[in-house]
């Protein structure tokens, strides 16, 4: 068994059956259970899609989830949703802490603005809730988990997306200054980043049915990259960022 094991995915687009299939390809390459599951963003807090996966069809996910918001929910129903599938999922608010396994975690979800497309009322970080995340005893964080990512460590732009030029969230560094975290994992970019930093190993991720990221007990981390094929979506979902 690998109890305490946390698997990291991100960018599910409502394609909530992409996580079971990573959790189970995750257990069979360990020979045990995985503990928890964090969703780096990009959930898919959309009602009739939650409504169709989690009420009329009654599925649930293999393993306790929890999960912050990206960009591509809809962040006017985002609270709403989270209360209603409490039994699915927990949505960590920005700002506040959740527990992974043995280590405290500080999530922050959102992005940084880049265009009206991509960036959907109330998806955008503030400078209040950079504050709210600052609020936290600086012994008191081992672990970041945010969607977007600070804009000082070097993440490029997925091929095709270069119009968009640096990425990143400016100020979202003020946390790595103040907690020195030990790792720092986010998603939004659509492809694997890893880099240590300024003592700080950060670990961003594709989207989710690419692959995932296991962390264990000791510490140690393992990129898997691991295809799960899709069914076709129509075009007006997949602008929606529905995949």
């Amino acid at each position: 068994m690998n109890s305490g094991t946390v698997l990291l995915i991100s960018d599910l687009h409502a394609r909530y059956g992409v996580l079971n299939e990573q959790i189970q390809h995750a257990e069979a390459q360990l020979g045990g259970e995985i503990e928890q599951v964090m969703v780096l963003g990009d959930f898919g807090f959309f009602a009739d899609e939650m409504h169709e996966y989690f009420r009329r069809r009654g599925l649930q996910f293999l393993r306790p989830t929890a999960c912050v918001e990206g960009n591509h929910e809809d962040h006017g129903a985002v609270k709403r949703l989270a209360r209603q599938y409490a039994d699915v999922v927990t949505h960590v608010a920005r700002g506040q802490l959740h527990q992974l396994a043995d280590r405290q975690a500080l999530c922050l979800g959102g992005a940084r603005y880049m265009d009206a497309w991509s960036t959907p009322r109330g998806c955008e970080i503030t400078e209040n809730q950079i504050q709210e995340a600052l609020s936290h005893p600086p012994e008191s964080i081992d672990v970041v988990c945010t969607h977007d990512c600070p804009d000082n460590i070097g993440v490029a732009p997925k091929p095709g997306f270069e119009h968009y030029g640096s990425l990143g969230v400016p100020g979202m560094s003020r946390l790595a200054e103040r907690y020195q975290p030990r790792f720092w994992f986010f998603g939004h970019h659509h492809h694997w980043f890893e880099k240590v930093h300024a003592g700080i190993h950060y670990l961003g991720l594709p989207e989710s049915w690419q692959g995932y990221a296991l962390l264990d007990p000791t510490g140690a981390i393992t990129k898997v990259s691991h295809e799960v094929p899709l069914a076709s979506r129509p075009w007006w979902k997949r602008w929606l960022g529905l995949g």
